[in-house]
């Protein structure tokens, strides 16, 4: 057993090819330091009595947070976990509003580009929890996969094979943070597997602790940040921290991104505390914004009961239950969620439209699209919150 230690710097030689580079004015050639991270397979954390007090409270959060809704699962896995993928996408500055993103959902819709990528991350979420069972390297893949499937540039479902930095311009010389070569990241991949299916290590530090090594690793071209973060889904499930939800933790890093970059950079230097404190205060944050939302849809469905006029066996209700994780639908979606008849679909819709529950939009002649404000609102008021520090 080990305690986690600083990681250490190679040195390679940097040569730009092609006329690009020399055009450019860019320098020709240079050394970079390309990061070797500390092995953590048999990794020893050193926490204060402190640390792990919050990581326990947190933890216990978790619980309480899934086991509340276990009764009424649906609609709020479905939002709780849209959420958690457009939290974890505005960490990365990709930002959509509730209504971009839903429309961006639709069968059949194109969206604009954050949106787009929002959905994406969502995918990469889906597949997180579904692969929960087993946590391993083609789990990771499976994420990446799900989320880059529409940027085949950056490989999607494959681990890189080029350098990759942070900061610093168009070459690794002088950046901020340099991942490791390419070569190294199938075994340090394996180390962090090895760590990250442990039973011996308390839950949410060792969730936190895999980020933390999974973001130095920096295995792939892109979609490092938002496949992490699905991976600390995947944990959270695969440990049994959660059972049914989506807990939205991105929600709760969002709150300080700036703490959050200090705490990976902390866990680079040798010191595993500040990313675990993050965890635990995210997660805290993450669970009361999260209730809020679903005590805000909860409010908004049981309000619609007494404007709505349809028969009890309307299929009516039905759709006024799938707008509460679906707010934005077409007849497409109806047919897809419910299986109503496309043209049928204006007998259970205009009831609602007259309730004042729907919206339409008419953006052509076969491009009907109907939303509920109310519930667009409730969810852009939990990304409002999630961006607030305090």
């Amino acid at each position: 057993m080990t305690s986690l230690g600083a990681i250490t710097y190679d040195s390679v030689r940097w040569e730009p090819q092609g006329m690009r580079h020399a055009s450019a004015g860019l320098p020709r050639y240079g050394t970079y330091h390309p990061a070797v991270p500390a092995d953590i397979a048999d990794l020893v954390l050193d926490l204060s009595p402190s640390v792990i007090a919050d990581a326990e409270h947190a933890s216990n959060e978790i619980a309480r947070f899934d086991a509340e809704l276990g009764g009424e699962i649906a609609p709020f896995a479905a939002v709780l976990l849209r959420s958690e993928s457009a939290a974890s996408s505005q960490i990365e500055n990709l930002t959509a509003s509730a209504r971009a993103i839903a429309e961006a959902e639709l069968p059949g819709g194109r969206g604009k580009r954050n949106a787009e990528m929002v959905v994406a991350n969502t995918a990469a979420m889906q597949a997180a929890v579904a692969l929960s069972d087993k946590v391993d390297a083609n789990a990771i893949l499976a994420m990446h996969r799900a989320l880059m499937v529409n940027e085949p540039r950056h490989t999607p479902g494959a681990f890189r094979a080029e350098p990759v930095w942070i900061g610093g311009g168009s070459t690794p010389v002088g950046a901020t943070f340099v991942g490791p070569r390419h070569a190294l990241i199938p075994g340090a991949i394996d180390d962090l597997i090895a760590f990250a299916q442990r039973n011996d290590v308390p839950t949410l530090p060792q969730i936190a602790v895999a980020h933390a090594q999974f973001e130095t690793i920096h295995p792939f071209t892109d979609g490092n940040g938002r496949t992490g973060r699905a991976l600390v889904q995947a944990m959270l499930r695969n440990k049994g921290l959660t059972r049914k939800v989506t807990v939205p933790v991105s929600a709760g890093l969002l709150a300080d991104t700036d703490a959050y970059f200090a705490a990976l950079t902390s866990y680079r230097a040798g010191a595993a505390a500040p990313i675990v404190d993050r965890f635990s205060q995210a997660t805290v944050l993450a669970i009361a914004n999260g209730r809020q939302l679903v005590a805000d849809i909860r409010d908004i469905r049981e309000n619609w009961n007494s404007v709505i006029r349809a028969r009890s066996d309307s299929a009516v209700w039905k759709v006024a239950d799938l707008l509460t994780r679906r707010p934005v639908v077409n007849a497409a979606l109806l047919a897809q969620e419910l299986g109503i008849e496309s043209t049928n679909a204006h007998r259970y819709l205009n009831p609602l439209a007259e309730a004042g529950i729907l919206v339409e939009t008419n953006s052509g002649p076969r491009s009907r699209v109907w939303r509920s404000t109310e519930v667009l609102a409730a969810l852009d008021a939990f990304a409002e919150r999630a961006g607030r520090r305090g």
